[in-house]
């Protein structure tokens, strides 16, 4: 798997902010990536995601490397128990210190293993794979926004310019508990992830998102650096952080293996 995941990462201010309150680890050896982005207050939005963040490394840099073998439950287990110790931590911090009243952060994270790749993400930050040519969005956003699109309430072309489309409703560190949205999907070789913070799909239609990492697959590095410029060209109005994550042949022994037992069954019936 070490070889077989390519991981770059890329964070910048933005053209409006004073600072930056995105957080971004990866971690190709124990196929972990995290992005987390911080709100409230001056300063304490950054606490609030860089907390979440290296909480979260911390807990599953004593675990996940053994429990990455066991597949999907255990990386759902990982996830669950990493996410309500970063919650529980930034939480009682917001309220025992007046300086981060009302912190809190978005998060997403993925996490490799053999075939397969975990997603987890508590408000906005989004989780997309470009497949071929094809993005597709794999997280569905905690906000006011998507849940009055889920009513009917607003249309989709309405979305892009509501006024309140940064309200979310669940984020680490708001309250005692969270409960993180968790899902697996199968891995391809030649896939492409992004995790990203809303800066840029605020910014950048899912469209030239697509366009621009199909441009540039070749190249993670070249790729994440243009989304940023896609952003802060577009007005640049938040910090954005993008993670790319190239899953390499070697990352799907599993999938590699069901080819090869259909191939093998598909023989025997013909003899």
């Amino acid at each position: 798997m070490d070889s077989a995941l390519e991981m770059v990462s890329r964070s910048d201010i933005g053209r409006v902010r004073t600072h930056n309150e995105d957080a971004v680890h990866i971690d190709p050896l124990r196929g972990l990536a995290i992005l987390a982005d911080g709100m409230g207050g001056y300063n304490a939005g950054e606490v609030a995601s860089g907390m979440a963040t290296e909480l979260l490394c911390g807990a599953l840099e004593q675990s996940w490397a053994v429990a990455r073998q066991d597949g999907r439950d255990a990386a759902w287990r990982a996830a669950e128990a990493g996410i309500a110790h970063a919650n529980n931590a930034v939480y009682v911090a917001a309220q025992s210190q007046s300086q981060y009243a009302g912190m809190g952060t978005t998060l997403v994270m993925a996490l490799f293993h053999g075939d397969a790749m975990t997603v987890a993400h508590v408000g906005d930050s989004r989780l997309y794979r470009l497949r071929g040519r094809v993005l597709a969005l794999l997280t569905r956003d905690h906000s006011l926004l998507q849940e009055q699109l889920d009513r009917g309430i607003i249309k989709a072309e309405e979305a892009r310019h509501a006024q309140h489309k940064n309200l979310v409703t669940r984020a680490i560190g708001v309250d005692p508990d969270v409960e993180p949205e968790i899902a697996s999907h199968a891995l391809r070789p030649g896939d492409i992830y992004l995790l990203c913070s809303d800066g840029l799909n605020d910014m950048v239609e899912d469209a030239d998102i697509a366009a621009t990492l199909s441009a540039r697959a070749r190249d993670l590095g070249a790729a994440a650096t243009a989304l940023v410029q896609r952003a802060n060209d577009g007005g640049g109005h938040d910090n954005v952080s993008v993670i790319l994550v190239r899953v390499g042949a070697g990352a799907a022994p599993g999938w590699f293996s069901r080819v090869k037992a259909w191939f093998m069954h598909r023989t025997e019936v013909q003899k």
